[in-house]
């Protein structure tokens, strides 16, 4: 759904109520307390140089600073996604909450769940960011709401513990400040991303570590300071891009872009392609050599890849070849099949190997929610396990039942 009403005479609380219903239908907001914050909350006030329109639009942005690229750095996150993280995040009144990543309308909505006895902080990096937030929050009434300009990786001890810290950033790890800033009982969620693709996942505390007990597809703008992400982009040819933050992949452009130019060996797997969301967070944590792969829309008519690396895809690579996903219609597959590309001197090996977990995806897990995910903080052991993913703070495991 995008647009709600194509009316733009119709006041905002007609928009606001469209909106909550239609959250309702798409199982976004799952509980009587968030649909009631949604509904106390005006939420054009955190926008007002935005139409009413893209405003209540359930799965639009507003952008609301770029940087001198152009590219979004803050952004009023789209009300599905919001109303996504706060049924994961569980809140109830009382509660003491922070919120890292500011933009007003989240912590608004936080106020109205924790209620008039609990408390909500909420911190940007960015000041033009925090006094946008306190003057919109100050606006629409919730001057309860704490402010901070600090950066989000150091957490906010000054104010811990909290029963919930939610993360409203794209984060490529979990700083300590965070786990030590929880509650005993005390929650995480933050859309944690690995290799280019992102889920909003909601932790509890387990021990000294973290244990998943839901996940959600989600994008953010990337986490700036101390948090931001240790990734490598490397340019193969105009138009085509890998990208890993696995710093023990290697990446040599010049033979990956040879091996691009040789012919295409295409393997079909037999098995199932649906639910690409799932399949791609699978294949990105359990291929030994992930990296994402994205080619220009140009580059992809030309016929040099297939349509599925238009947006991204995991690959697989060595030194001197890569593979990645593809699909075609087959009917005895329930409409998909899945299949692999691959170029180079080891296409073989690396189609074989590609096929292979195709085929384990289909037969063991294919519906939503199947993976668990672990942060354990501190030195990474020695040998690292083999569904671990190395990070600044410590590891995330993944495991599929």
């Amino acid at each position: 759904m995008t647009a709600i009403h194509d009316g733009t005479d119709r006041d905002p609380d007609a928009w606001r109520a469209d909106m909550i219903r239609a959250l309702r239908d798409q199982n976004a907001i799952t509980s009587d307390s968030v649909a009631a914050a949604f509904a106390a909350v005006p939420r054009h006030r955190f926008a007002p140089e935005a139409p009413l329109e893209a405003v209540y639009d359930l799965h639009r942005i507003v952008p609301v600073k770029k940087d001198e690229n152009g590219l979004n750095v803050s952004v009023m996150s789209a009300a599905h996604l919001q109303g996504v993280m706060l049924e994961q995040a569980d809140v109830t009144p009382g509660m003491n909450v922070l919120e890292i990543g500011s933009g007003g309308v989240n912590a608004a909505y936080l106020q109205e769940l924790v209620g008039s006895d609990g408390e909500v902080t909420t911190v940007d990096i960015d000041r033009d960011i925090v006094d946008r937030a306190r003057r919109c929050l100050d606006e629409a009434g919730y001057r309860q709401v704490k402010t901070v300009l600090a950066d989000g990786e150091r957490g906010f001890p000054d104010g811990a513990p909290f029963d919930r810290i939610i993360v409203t950033a794209a984060a490529w790890d979990i700083p300590p400040s965070w786990i030590d800033g929880l509650t005993e009982k005390g929650s995480l969620v933050v859309p944690l991303t690995v290799c280019g693709t992102t889920r909003s996942i909601a932790f509890d505390r387990d021990g000294a570590g973290l244990l998943s007990r839901s996940y959600r597809l989600a994008h953010f703008v990337p986490m700036q300071g101390g948090g931001a992400a240790e990734e490598r982009k490397v340019l193969l040819r105009e138009g085509v891009v890998v990208q890993t933050d696995d710093m023990r992949v290697p990446l040599n452009a010049q033979a990956l872009n040879r091996a691009l130019d040789a012919p295409r060996l295409v393997r079909w797997s037999g098995a199932a392609w649906d639910l690409p969301d799932e399949l791609d967070l699978y294949l990105t944590l359990n291929l030994p050599q992930a990296v994402r792969l994205h080619a220009a829309k140009d580059v992809i008519e030309k016929g040099l890849v297939a349509p599925a690396v238009q947006f991204g895809v995991p690959a697989l690579v060595s030194e001197d070849s890569l593979a990645y996903r593809t699909r075609r219609d087959n009917e005895d597959t329930g409409g998909f099949e899945s299949g692999v590309i691959a170029h180079g001197p080891q296409a073989e090996a690396l189609a074989d190997q590609y096929a292979t977990l195709l085929r384990r995806w289909a037969e063991h897990h294919r519906r939503r929610g199947a993976a668990t995910f672990r942060y354990l903080p501190g030195p990474a052991p020695s040998p690292l396990p083999q569904d671990a993913v190395l990070r600044r703070h410590g590891i995330v495991t993944a495991s599929w039942t």
